[in-house]
């Protein structure tokens, strides 16, 4: 946990404290299928192993707090910053990360298993294993070559993430005050249409408004955001979805995943986050500008401890969470809203009842208490998700059977 982060939760110590869920809602979370669709479990593994198949207490995401939740599905994500981009290490460290989720499998077989379809897990349903997924968070490893797709397809990633935070050689992000392409660009056009022959799911979180609307212009399959906010509740905060295009997304099929960060859900958290990556961005240009020169050169970590604590995280609360939660079930209705909490991605920067992957039961009290259906609830934690799976699968197999047709 940063510091400040401590800080702050030193001076509002009654919102870390969150009432037990019920035991009828830690048995509905156990009974249904909960699919997490971002926790930053990789990165973390490659600064510093944790064997995740065992309590880790410095970890929001481990298999015992998994179990306690009830989540079923994580999705891994297989993250790559701007810098790993420009230094040309992103495809490499993407690989990297692979092979620690699949390491984590070995190790642990009857605690893991990798999951590539929403076939796998109805197969292993039931079998007390937590399955991982891959998401790939930032188009960058691909480079300029549209055929990584398909040899990331291959080592199972199941959705990306275009962009993340700045632009790049297939959409604008949406931190960037660089927008080069207005949108999506032309090869970005190639790299959705070879995701949805593949059947990746493509993601619009981290990108800029004009290129969530390229998206959804090209798209021949459903769409999702695999953990975003919703801008009414974070105004000017691009970052997260407008009313308009979160119901552009649903009309594709797609779904809106709702994230768990306090930089997402809380209007001052989320300007200073805007402002974070925007002067980070600053700071890294300048540094690469005295590594040219010859001259000593500072750490984004040199950065963030001069950062931190010029910017508290603010205390936030599950129901900050819940409040997007029952938006969205308004706006979009029901069949597309769910859940990427952001586990292990912020920093320990989260709201009281919402720390880890032990927490779910927490989530399906609070949209109880809302006055939410069992049956919304179980969309909402994952069926939804496997929906969209399903149905990307599909399109890709339609593409498929159409063009061999038209190779005959």
């Amino acid at each position: 946990m940063r510091p400040a982060l401590l800080s702050a939760l030193l001076l509002f110590p009654a919102a870390t404290m969150a009432a037990e869920p019920s035991k009828s809602a830690q048995r509905f979370a156990r009974d249904a299928v909960i699919v997490d669709t971002h926790i930053d479990a990789p990165s973390e593994l490659l600064k510093a192993w944790r064997d995740l198949g065992v309590e880790v207490p410095d970890r929001e995401f481990d298999y015992a707090k998994a179990r306690r939740g009830g989540l079923d599905v994580a999705f891994m994500s297989i993250y790559t910053s701007p810098a790993d981009d420009t230094g040309g290490a992103a495809r490499e460290k993407a690989h990297r990360q692979i092979d620690a989720v699949e390491a984590l499998v070995g190790r642990h077989p009857g605690r893991f298993a990798k999951v590539v379809s929403p076939s796998d897990v109805r197969r292993h349903q039931g079998d007390g294993r937590v399955l991982l997924a891959l998401g790939m968070e930032n188009g960058a490893p691909i480079g300029d070559d549209l055929a990584q797709l398909a040899a990331f397809h291959a080592r199972g990633v199941r959705y990306i993430t275009l962009a993340h935070s700045h632009s790049n050689r297939i959409a604008d992000g949406s931190y960037s005050l660089d927008r080069p392409w207005k949108g999506l660009n032309p090869f970005g056009e190639k790299v959705v249409a070879e995701m949805n022959r593949l059947g990746i799911m493509v993601d619009v979180s981290h990108l800029s408004d004009d290129a969530v609307r390229g998206v959804l212009r090209v798209a021949r399959a459903p769409v999702i955001a695999s953990h975003s906010g919703l801008r009414r509740f974070t105004p000017g905060f691009e970052r997260n979805l407008s009313d308009e295009l979160a119901k552009a997304i649903a009309k594709t099929g797609g779904v809106v995943q709702i994230t768990f960060g306090s930089g997402f859900i809380d209007a001052r958290a989320a300007a200073d986050t805007t402002a974070y990556f925007r002067e980070l961005a600053t700071f890294q240009q300048a540094q690469a500008e005295a590594k040219s020169r010859g001259e000593p050169v500072k750490s984004v970590e040199d950065f963030d401890a001069v950062w931190d604590p010029a910017h508290p995280k603010p205390a936030t609360k599950l129901s900050q969470v819940i409040d997007q939660l029952d938006y969205a079930i308004g706006l979009l209705g029901e069949d597309h809203v769910g859940i990427g909490s952001d586990f292990d991605g912020v920093s320990g920067a989260l709201p009281a009842g919402l720390r880890s992957a032990a927490d779910y039961p927490n989530l399906v009290a609070a949209l109880r208490a809302r006055g939410h259906g069992d049956a919304t609830i179980r969309k909402v934690l994952g069926g939804n998700l496997l929906r969209v799976w399903s149905a990307v699968e599909r399109a890709s197999r339609r593409q498929g059977s159409t063009r061999e047709l038209r190779m005959r």
